[in-house]
Order: C-alpha cells, then structure tokens, then sequence
C-alpha cells in the first residue's frame, strides 16, 4: 500500500525536484492572486480625493506576447499601459495607470483638479486658462 509520499498520492511517484517545482509555481500563483486581491481591496476601501494638481510627466509601457497554436502558428499581440505623474499644490507626486483614451487627452503641462482613488484615476478636470 503505497503513502502520500514520493511513492503515491497526489504526486504519483514525481522526483523530488520537480515535486519542489510545482509546488513553488503554485505558490506563485497563489502570491498573485492574495497580491491583487489586497490592492483591489486597498484601492476600493480608499477615500475618493480631488486635489489642484499638474501633470508632471506621462510614460507608457508596452508589454510584448508571443503565442504558439497548436498547428505550430504564432500569434503575435501587445498591450500598452498608460501612466501620468501629476503633482498636488503641496509637492506630493502621484503616478497613476489609466486609459488611452484619458492619456491622450492629457497635456505635459495641464492644470486642473485631479480626481484619484487609491492608485485609480478617476479624471482631471483641466482650468481654463
């Protein structure tokens, strides 16, 4: 009768090494999960603020993919994450992710009320000058 050891059970007789394997990439896996689940939770239980800000500074970041099917094709995709640094009346820099759509109508430059939870933008209404 064979154990939960290296013998039997869930790992069905898997060498040691590739045991400690799976097992570290599960626990990756779970870090990620615990990891995000908490940021959400900070961003979400955070107070909605509005500040006089300026935008500093705008940076994107392109993140590549390459994928094989299984009639050996590779598909090809990218994804661009937009970010802006704006800057409170009281020196405070805050970078912050948002959409395309958002970042193109931002201005290095622009003065305005900037609308954030958390890490979450939520607008920038620009002054009229």
């Amino acid at each position: 009768m064979m154990g939960p050891g290296f013998d039997g059970g869930f790992f069905g007789g898997m060498p040691p090494f590739f045991m400690l394997f799976f097992l570290f990439v599960l626990g990756f896996i779970v870090f990620g999960i615990v990891s995000s689940a908490k940021n959400y939770h900070k961003n979400a239980t955070s107070p909605i603020l509005t500040q006089h800000a300026k935008v500093v500074t705008k940076r994107t970041k392109v993140s590549h993919h390459h994928h094989s099917t299984s009639n050996d094709n590779i598909h090809h995709s990218s994804h661009t994450h937009y970010y802006a640094t704006f800057e409170t009346d009281a020196g405070q820099r805050i970078e912050l992710i948002m959409s395309g759509r958002e970042y193109g109508m931002l201005a290095e430059g622009d003065i305005g009320d900037l609308t954030y939870q958390g890490d979450w933008f939520k607008q920038f209404k620009r002054e009229i000058i």
